[in-house]
């Protein structure tokens, strides 16, 4: 039951993550059009809204004017040029980001099919902290998990001890 709920690592550790950290009183805005992690949000309860689709280098619009006491951006600062500008157009307190990492023996992930669906940035975990400090937001929590695959091989192996993703709430500095 507990995996069809939550299909992958990634999922149950996002939503741990934010449930240590927020209530589902709490009303988010999640950045990019719904998908199957907000989808579940809503399942467990939190009052979840998202962007249209825009592109958010271009148009932070949907962030200057949302109401939302607390934004989500999970596994989407990778495909955006300016992630600087988004966070400096948040209006919530409260934020949490989560980002594949980048790793030493694999280079970035590129769709050969669909243009959109490519990772402009893969983070190391520094330069995240790095981007959130200078916008202005103070890190209360982070944590990195594994991504392991069930194939053989080098990379494989290294995934099974290599952090690949990395979660972080923050809020505004006051």
């Amino acid at each position: 039951m507990y995996e069809e709920v939550f299909p992958n690592k990634r999922f149950r550790h996002t939503l741990e993550f934010m449930r240590k950290h927020i209530g589902t009183s709490e009303t988010i805005l999640d950045l990019g059009v719904e998908n199957p992690f907000s989808d579940i949000m809503k399942k467990e309860g939190f009052s979840v809204t998202n962007t249209t689709g825009e592109d958010l280098d271009m148009n932070q619009e949907a962030l200057k004017n949302s109401d939302a006491s607390v934004v989500t951006a999970f596994e989407i600062f990778e495909h955006l040029l300016n992630p600087f500008t988004i966070l400096n157009s948040v209006t919530s307190d409260k934020i949490f980001i989560s980002i594949p990492l980048r790793l030493w023996f694999s280079s970035a992930y590129r769709s050969k099919t669909d243009m959109w669906d490519r990772h402009y940035h893969e983070f190391e975990d520094w330069q995240l902290d790095w981007l959130l400090e200078k916008t202005g937001w103070k890190i209360v929590a982070r944590e990195k998990w594994t991504n392991p695959v069930k194939k053989f091989g080098i990379r494989p192996l290294l995934r099974q001890f290599t952090d690949r993703y990395y979660i972080v709430y923050a809020e505004k500095k006051k």
